[in-house]
């Protein structure tokens, strides 16, 4: 048994793990497992992952859920869901039409397997699953950005009143596109799990993930998309520090640690960035 398994979560809480990179889980007080976006190869060189070992067996974490952003390998890792399906449980899988495509086509028999694409979304158990643009899928020909060639989504998941934010691979100025944001903070999420980065241009940088979260309205933020790769990693108290002058609290959860999240009452706060 993994650990975050016998974690106790209180009513009005969640249970994060978080395990480098993009993946998480998140579990509820009733014991709803969601994985987002398992990432854990074998093979890991030492001049691309920082950890030699993956930061889970798979076997040791049944799922209920897992949900996939987009289809890239790093978030939609075949390999991982190969082992995962292969676990106790009959876990089920929603993400992107070419993430489903990708795990369909690799043998999860496709009756647990759903497509959703944004402005979608899943009342179902105890959760409700609504899907979010990450990038423009027509892109933005006046700012020169080409369309993607993959839908790039995120998810904001409903588990009783806790609202999780997952973001996906959001694009650079996410914050400046209310096509982008207005659906997700209509939703009201509290927490949001952000991909950025200091100066890799795809993601929002420090400056502007602080920014998406005003404009999201989140109580609480976590850097993601770090901590995995050589060449891709950052100091997640560097990018705290963007949330000094604004109403929402930054939450670095240690590589392949355990957080608590209980949200405050006012989930609708927000302050203009400075």
């Amino acid at each position: 048994m993994h650990p975050f398994e016998s974690l106790e979560i209180p009513d009005g809480a969640i249970g994060l793990h978080w395990f480098g990179q993009s993946s998480f889980a998140i579990k509820s007080s009733s014991g709803i497992m969601i994985l987002i976006d398992p990432f854990f190869p074998h093979e890991r060189p030492a001049h691309t992952f920082i950890h030699p070992q993956p930061p889970l067996d798979e076997s040791t974490l049944p799922a209920d859920w897992v949900l996939l952003t987009h289809n890239h390998g790093d978030h939609t890792c075949v390999e991982s869901i190969a082992r995962i399906d292969a676990g106790p449980k009959n876990t089920r899988y929603m993400g992107a039409p070419e993430s489903a495509a990708e795990i369909t086509h690799s043998g999860i028999p496709s009756d647990r397997v759903y497509t959703i694409t944004a402005g979608q979304s899943l009342p179902i158990d105890d959760l409700t699953i609504h899907a979010v643009w990450s990038k423009p899928p027509g892109g933005n020909p006046g700012a020169g950005i080409k369309a993607p060639d993959i839908q790039h989504l995120g998810f904001v998941v409903a588990l009783g009143d806790i609202r999780v934010y997952i973001s996906g691979d959001p694009i650079n100025n996410f914050a400046d596109h209310e096509q982008l944001t207005e659906p997700i903070r209509s939703l009201q999420p509290q927490l949001g799990l952000l991909t950025t980065h200091p100066n890799e241009g795809e993601f929002p940088f420090f400056k502007g993930s602080a920014e998406m979260a005003v404009k999201l309205g989140l109580q609480t933020a976590v850097p993601a998309h770090y901590d995995c790769f050589v060449e891709r990693n950052y100091d997640p108290h560097d990018w705290a520090k963007h949330f000094k002058q604004t109403a929402c609290q930054p939450m670095i959860i240690p590589y392949n640690g355990s957080a608590t999240y209980r949200p405050t009452r006012n989930c609708a706060l927000q302050i203009p960035y400075s």
